[in-house]
């Protein structure tokens, strides 16, 4: 008899997601009873389980005990920004292409990031984008660790709109575009200065983000996003 693909537990998940009896935080069963559950084997079970981590809806648990599951988390753009990477690796999906597809979404989002009201949460992603800005500006700050902040300093900015679904697509197109950026910067004749202009473009875009200026912000991230990249890539 063939045995029940490991579909039928992905399949359950969703429809639990669905209907609400499983929700972000909760913890799935372990491997055994999860194979007595579905009648699956514990190897299409761990199959299950690695797929839902790969798109990021789940944290695999380790060790043993009623801590020991899979807990249910929501990472979306880090599964989308993967598999974008992976694709970008292959060379089926051109650098030049994800950089004007987030030409053409953070565009518009800045704007928006720009005519957001006035409120906490506004005061709080401009607070933690400065913060991110000026953790860049240390003399000692590692490369990972600048690479990290650049783009927690884009997100914080994007986070201000209103469309989920954007803000976790450009957040995506922003982790997919990380390998390559460590892979340029040790070909840059001078990474000093470039991360000097790197910090004056961020300046820029974030003082016209809290002045309101719209059309300037896209301008300045437009004209930064494209820097970068001739920079990078010496053309």
């Amino acid at each position: 008899m063939k045995e029940k693909s490991f579909t039928l537990l992905l399949e359950s998940v969703e429809r639990r997601l669905r209907s609400g009896d499983l929700s972000v935080g909760d913890r799935l069963p372990g491997e055994r009873i999860l194979a007595e559950q579905y009648g699956i084997s514990r190897a299409s079970v761990r199959e299950a389980l690695r797929v839902l981590d790969a798109v990021g809806l789940i944290r695999s648990g380790v060790g043993s005990g009623p801590k020991s599951g899979a807990v249910v988390i929501s990472e979306p753009s880090a599964a989308l920004g993967w598999a974008i990477r992976m694709h970008i690796a292959t060379q089926s999906l051109p650098v030049i292409d994800v950089i004007n597809t987030r030409l053409h979404l953070e565009g518009p989002a800045i704007i928006e990031a720009a005519q957001a009201p006035d409120s906490p949460e506004r005061d709080a992603a401009l607070d933690r984008a400065r913060d991110y800005l000026n953790e860049m500006a240390s003399p000692t700050i590692s490369d990972d660790l600048f690479h990290f902040c650049d783009t927690r300093f884009h997100f914080e900015i994007a986070a201000l709109g209103s469309n989920l679904v954007m803000k976790t697509v450009i957040d995506s197109l922003r982790l997919a575009t990380i390998s390559y950026v460590q892979e340029a910067v040790p070909r840059l004749d001078d990474w000093v200065s470039v991360k000097e202009e790197l910090q004056k473009q961020h300046h820029g875009i974030l003082d016209a983000v809290v002045k309101r200026r719209g059309n300037d912000a896209r301008q300045l991230l437009e004209e930064h996003i494209m820097w970068f990249y001739k920079k990078s890539l010496k053309f």
